[in-house]
């Protein structure tokens, strides 16, 4: 990405800041007189998985107007819009922005969003005046995605064996207040994008041996919340409903993302996806979170998520993305960034 984006002729920083994780930073310059048009990608995938796919998941495989692979969806696709859209707006240098258009490219999105934590630390945050991401929305625009809290449940048990002293068993523990988390009820502000609260266990470990007690367990999960609810609150919810000797530990906490229907620059969105869908498109919410979660966190600029590959695909088997949508996105983000820094 870095290299391709200073053949196009844009500014570019490559900052690798762990081994094997490097951020990209592309930069259109504007004459200053507004804040930085941010457009928001991540580079990492997740893992193929232990589904077979018919494809080769790295393939790259061209079929019926789809391009299929891991990552095609989720979120190259956007990726390689963006890039595209920058050298489509570079090659227009007497029609100059009022103000920067940045590209942010993390790695480690994945990997609770170790890129959007480095470009925080470098002051991305400082220039942001408008976010456009490109996680996947059908092109639809999205104004709102959930909180995610992730807790750790562990339960501390007493070793012991089969033919002598039982001990006190950390997995029954564990099952006790999983038994009681699905059964709890969260209060939350209705919202007119998104479904309630969800909970979803996401890794368990316990036990060394099939014949011993086991003294340990411990169980990660995930809380999705809208907006509006205090994770707090959840939190101490939670620890209400663990049994003796299970302790509840914050994981992390995603805060969540909203902008207004009525903002101008989602309605600056609406208006040209409109045009290149040849339709309106719908404004909707989701349960994911992009790296907005953490480059915006604390701020008061509008947001909103606009990309070519499909909601419901992303870590999927055959994972796939419209080129029709790839091409259309190219078009929309520098459509937005001429009519915003105009």
């Amino acid at each position: 990405m870095h290299q391709e984006l200073l053949a196009l002729g844009v500014d570019s920083e490559l900052d690798e800041f762990l081994p094997g994780r490097a951020n990209v930073l592309g930069r259109i310059r504007g004459t200053g007189e507004k804040a930085a048009l941010v457009l928001s990608s991540h580079m990492d995938t997740v893992p193929v998985g232990t589904v077979p796919w018919q494809r080769w998941p790295f393939s790259g495989e061209v079929e019926n107007g789809r391009l299929y692979g891991r990552g095609s969806t989720d979120m190259k696709s956007a990726l390689a819009a963006m890039i595209a859209a920058a050298g489509k707006l570079v090659e227009r240098p007497s029609a100059r922005l009022k103000g920067d258009v940045i590209l942010a490219f993390t790695a480690g999105e994945s990997a609770n969003l170790l890129g959007a934590r480095r470009f925080v630390e470098k002051g991305l945050k400082k220039e942001i005046g408008a976010f456009l991401c490109g996680e996947p929305s059908d092109l639809d625009v999205i104004i709102v995605e959930k909180a995610a809290l992730w807790l750790r449940a562990t339960g501390t048990g007493r070793l012991g064996h089969v033919s002598g002293e039982a001990g006190v068993n950390a997995i029954d523990l564990i099952h006790t207040f999983l038994t009681r988390l699905y059964a709890m009820e969260l209060e939350y502000p209705p919202h007119p994008l998104l479904d309630g609260p969800t909970v979803r266990v996401g890794r368990i470990q316990g036990g060394s041996a099939v014949n011993l007690t086991p003294d340990n367990c411990s169980v990660d999960f995930d809380i999705r919340l809208p907006p509006g609810v205090d994770h707090a609150a959840v939190v101490a919810q939670v620890e209400k409903l663990a049994p003796q000797d299970v302790s509840i530990s914050i994981l992390d906490f995603k805060p969540a993302v909203e902008s207004q229907p009525d903002d101008s620059f989602v309605k600056l969105c609406v208006d040209v996806c409109g045009r290149h869908r040849m339709g309106p498109p719908e404004i909707k919410g989701v349960s994911y979170y992009s790296d907005g979660t953490v480059l915006l966190d604390g701020l008061s600029v509008p947001f909103a998520i606009i990309g070519p590959g499909s909601l419901g695909l992303s870590g999927q088997p055959d994972e796939s993305v419209s080129i029709e949508n790839v091409l259309k996105a190219v078009d929309i983000y520098q459509d937005v960034a001429r009519a915003w820094l105009s």
